[in-house]
């Protein structure tokens, strides 16, 4: 692309995706910046291209129809020179520019690894739509070779057809357990038991967005057909509570919960496994929007979200969220609300819309019904409050920094509030991960009742000195990446 981007987008999952073909359909310029080396993000996450033929992972997509209308979309703008599509770029800042007309990206491009070069992308509006990760509670033995989180399986089946042990265990909330143990059963691997902390009537309370989302029901219910097929035992009101093992994870203890979610006296059996998957939702990726002075809001889920008006705009002028920033929802709404942000930013760049008046009511009218549904998921799917009862003083709760729940407990004790005072304190947190994994744990075990809000960070990823210091120097936006087509197939 030889001329400026009118939009940046960071993210290509699906949220990403829709928004950069609906605003070239609509005739901006855009730079559509992934960490990743393919468009798709998570959800539609595939081998390299090299390996695709000999590990087939297409029963584990929805949407590649649509998914392969995106592509081909993405690839017919870079054709026409509208589309700067920058894979393996790490976007670690994003600030308005000094006149206040404009947005500039700063990423570190890792396609050359070890070297990272600096890039520099400029545009008038940036469209945020980066995601969410694994939300993580930590309990006895999570730290063993061999746990890993729901999404870290289900990105190693989709990545690569790889399973991660013979005998497998999962446990956790929420309808994401069952396409993952679903893909692993349908592969031979011996589930050996899905525990699901929630009991299927909370469904009951919230019965209108179920029967208006027929789509999402019936998809269930594919996966329970397969895990019956398979004999793979779903154990409603139940949860892993320890992982044992000495060189890596042997076996895992479950026990039945108590509403409260405080195991119940003699209901705790082990369970022979080789490998874990946890998994108690999502947290959203907010990392770019924070600094830039985004509100934020609660969900239901019990994160703080981006806060966004009818059209995707956020409290600051300019920029837009689409996606998993927004507040979890899946795949479907993710695509929706990224057509829908795109709509507005190309109404507010003067353009004509590319959605007619009844495309665009209809579009609005699906994100509504489809938030509703994750709300009432979430509602359905809570993080049990008592949870902390199955740790010990002794069970690691940040990983990276090894701090203890007896740590935190008394960093609590001792005036802490939430999750930053904790930090300081104990330097939970502080890790290479910099609390992404135990940020969402500390808080719960600190702040009951109140949303979950990441620190505030102006470096959003890991960045070596050398980048930085090619700052100076960094590549125009204007610059071509090298990368193929083929990416986008």
């Amino acid at each position: 692309m030889s001329e400026p981007a009118d939009l940046v987008v960071v993210g290509a999952g699906p949220a990403g995706m829709a928004a950069a073909v609906t605003a070239l359909a609509g005739g901006l310029r855009v730079a559509l910046v992934d960490s990743g080396t393919a468009v798709g993000g998570q959800y539609w996450r595939h081998p390299p291209e090299h390996a695709r033929t000999a590990v087939p992972t297409e029963d584990l997509h929805h949407g590649l129809r649509r998914y392969h209308a995106l592509c081909a979309a993405l690839s017919a703008g870079r054709a026409a020179g509208r589309l700067d599509l920058r894979l393996a770029h790490h976007a670690w800042s994003a600030v308005r520019e000094d006149d206040g007309f404009g947005f500039a990206v700063h990423a570190v491009d890792r396609s050359g690894a070890p070297r990272e070069t600096a890039v520099v992308l400029r545009a008038p509006r940036l469209l945020v739509a980066t995601g969410a990760y694994d939300r993580q509670l930590p309990f006895p033995g999570w730290d063993l070779p061999g746990v890993l989180t729901i999404g870290g399986l289900q990105a190693l089946l989709k990545g690569g057809g790889v399973a991660a042990g013979s005998r497998v265990a999962l446990g956790g909330t929420g309808p994401f357990l069952l396409p993952v143990a679903a893909g692993l059963a349908a592969r031979g691997v011996e589930v050996v038991t899905v525990c699901e902390a929630a009991h299927p009537g909370a469904w009951l309370r919230h019965p209108g967005p179920l029967l208006r989302n027929p789509g999402k029901w019936a998809e269930g219910a594919g996966y329970a057909a397969t895990l019956a097929r398979h004999r793979v035992p779903v154990r409603p009101r139940t949860a892993i509570v320890a992982a044992e093992g000495r060189e890596r994870v042997t076996s895992v203890r479950i026990a039945s919960l108590a509403p409260d979610g405080s195991p119940r006296p003699g209901t705790e059996r082990r369970v022979e496994a080789d490998a874990v998957g946890v998994g108690w939702g999502f947290a959203p990726q907010l990392d770019l929007l924070v600094p830039l002075g985004c509100s934020l809001t609660d969900s239901a889920d019990g994160n703080a979200v981006v806060a966004v008006d009818g059209g995707q705009r956020t409290t600051v002028p300019g920029v837009y969220a689409a996606g998993e920033t927004c507040g979890i929802g899946g795949a479907a709404l993710a695509v929706h609300e990224g057509r829908l942000a795109a709509e507005s930013v190309l109404a507010d760049s003067g353009a004509a819309p590319v959605l007619g008046n009844k495309r665009l009511a209809a579009v609005r009218s699906t994100v509504a019904a489809q938030r509703a549904f994750a709300r009432a998921m979430a509602l359905a799917h809570p993080i049990p409050p008592a949870w902390s009862s199955w740790l010990t003083d002794t069970t690691v709760v940040c990983r990276c920094e090894e701090v203890t729940a007896g740590a935190v407990r008394a960093a609590r004790a001792d005036g802490a509030h939430d999750h930053r005072q904790v930090k300081q304190l104990t330097r939970a947190g502080m890790g290479w991960c910099q609390g992404r994994m135990c940020g969402p744990a500390v808080h719960c075990l600190t702040a009951r009742g109140r949303a979950y809000e990441p620190a505030e960070r102006l470096v959003a990823t890991p960045v070596t000195l050398g980048a930085l210091a090619d700052l100076d120097e960094a590549p125009p936006a204007s610059a071509d990446n090298g990368e193929t087509d083929k990416e986008c197939s």
